[in-house]
């Protein structure tokens, strides 16, 4: 009852309504990337605005249903605006191939084509083109004060394959390289350090002029690794004189160490950052398999460490749940969410949450995998991945049942723009409790600290006591997220906490040092 009452005063007190702006609108998400104040939030234009009127998950338009394109998605801005998202990380928005495809719709990240929208995404509700529609979306997007990132697909489909064979890599028999396991997609052949290939390099600048001419505000680079640096240094170079607000997201993981395919390039992070990328994926996603707080505690002193580790300052997104990962509520429920939900917004990254996310979807479609009715590829299979966002099919559009959650996670987001000087000049201190499972970190700023505990262990309550120097339980303590609650003494506090649960307090008239 009292974490209820709490979040619905905060909600009041941090809300914030869509604010329109009449001016031209002016890129600023490099800068506010790496001052770790985007919240990003991943969409599939073909779901988000999906209008599946007889319920059963798959969009039919001959029963007088819609599939989600760029002018139903204008309906849900309002929405991401009122959550507190700042930027939206758009799905791959190009025409998909049909063959050897994947899904009844094809994936996203199957392109035929780096230059022509994916009709798929057409209103035919309108007169506008295509591409006026696009323009509208993004245009609509910026009135809301909300930046667009573009997604920049690695591979391509096997139909561009048969109309320009020279763009991909070759086998020792001759044959288009299948990378990883991603059968309906070929391995371009971006070329090597010492020479790229000017043919992709092209049809990659293409691309970008494309999106840029569109209105985009950055791109996420899908896949980043399997391109030489001399090949992005070139292409974000481009980009850069045209606009050097442009910012490049790098999917890319630390913990990634081996190339998608024995003939693939792989290029580390670290050198994806110093080729020019402003950021990327980090390896927060694998918290679920981590059992200490010490695994997360030294992940994000890493993280954080890149803002002087190279010439020009570095960022990372919060990226615990990706498209390419299963569900939250299916690794640990309800609590695991909440979790992601407000380190995303009392760490130093940016936050970052995908589709359905707020209201808990599990992603669990009671077609999947089974015959289709209908196809529009070559796959008569509604192929999905069991626990993940669809990106294969035209479906429903994502979201749960937990409209706690979705409280929840507008709250958090606007408290993180409440305490945005903090996450962007502040101090970052990690505090040690003495229970291995329990994390604690404190991040100082201009006489406010914000206080952040969490039980990493999602099957059992965990007590612990936790040092926090100089405090004085007398100072105003407000509690901003918490199921129990601390006990504060003298220079620590007393915690007895449930299962994967985590506290948020803000400090007055208090600094760490």
């Amino acid at each position: 009852m009292f974490k209820r009452f709490l979040i619905g005063v905060l909600a009041l007190y941090f809300s914030v309504g869509a604010s329109l702006a009449d001016d031209v609108w002016v890129n600023d998400l490099r800068s506010l990337f790496l001052a770790n104040n985007a919240i990003i939030y991943e969409i599939n234009l073909r779901t988000f605005g999906a209008q599946d009127v007889n319920k059963d998950g798959i969009i039919e338009p001959e029963e007088g249903e819609e599939s989600g394109n760029f002018l139903n998605a204008i309906s849900r801005l309002d929405e991401l605006k009122s959550y507190g998202i700042n930027t939206i990380h758009v799905m791959p928005i190009m025409a998909l191939g049909k063959t050897k495809a994947l899904g009844t719709a094809g994936s996203l990240y199957a392109p035929i084509s780096f230059n022509e929208l994916n009709p798929q995404l057409k209103s035919e509700r309108t007169a506008l083109s295509l591409e006026e529609q696009a323009r509208k979306f993004i245009s609509e997007a910026h009135k809301r004060k909300i930046r667009v990132i573009i997604d920049l697909p690695a591979c391509a489909s096997y139909d561009l394959y048969l109309r320009r064979p020279e763009l991909f890599v070759k086998d020792s028999s001759g044959q288009p390289v299948v990378p990883s396991d991603w059968t309906d997609v070929r391995l371009l052949n971006a070329g090597s350090e010492n020479k790229i290939n000017p043919d992709v390099y092209n049809l990659y600048k293409g691309f970008v002029d494309y999106v840029m001419d569109l209105g985009a505000d950055g791109i996420r680079a899908d896949v980043a690794p399997t391109k030489p640096a001399r090949f992005w240094n070139e292409l974000i170079n481009y980009s850069r004189k045209k606009d050097p607000q442009f910012m490049w997201l790098a999917e890319a993981s630390d913990s990634w160490t081996e190339a998608v395919a024995d003939q693939a390039v792989f290029t580390p992070y670290d050198k994806l950052l110093e080729a020019g990328f402003d950021g990327f994926y980090g390896s927060y996603f694998k918290m679920k398999d981590w059992r200490s707080a010490a695994e997360l505690i030294n992940h994000v002193k890493f993280t954080n460490s890149l803002k002087t580790k190279f010439e020009q300052p570095k960022s990372v997104i919060g990226s615990f749940a990706t498209h390419d990962e299963l569900s939250p509520v299916l690794i640990n429920g309800g609590a695991y969410s909440s979790m992601i939900i407000w380190l995303n917004s009392t760490l130093p990254v940016n936050s970052y949450f995908v589709d359905g996310f707020p209201s808990g979807d599990n992603y669990i479609y009671l077609w999947a995998n089974k015959k289709a009715r209908k196809t529009y590829t070559d796959d008569d299979y509604y192929f999905v991945h069991r626990g993940k966002l669809d990106i294969f099919n035209y479906s429903r559009q994502p979201g749960g049942k937990d409209l706690g959650l979705k409280n929840e996670f507008a709250v958090a987001n606007n408290f993180r723009k409440f305490i945005a000087p903090i996450l962007a000049n502040g101090k970052f201190t990690v505090l040690k409790p003495n229970n291995s499972e329990v994390f604690a970190y404190a991040l100082s700023y201009n006489k406010t600290t914000i206080l952040v505990f969490g039980n990493m262990n999602f099957r059992a309550f965990n007590e612990a006591t936790i040092k926090v120097p100089h405090f004085d339980d007398s100072m105003l303590t407000i509690p901003i997220q918490m199921e129990s609650i601390p006990v504060a003494e003298k220079d620590k506090f007393k915690l007895k906490m449930i299962p994967g649960e985590i506290q948020v307090l803000l400090v007055d008239e208090f600094e760490l040092k």
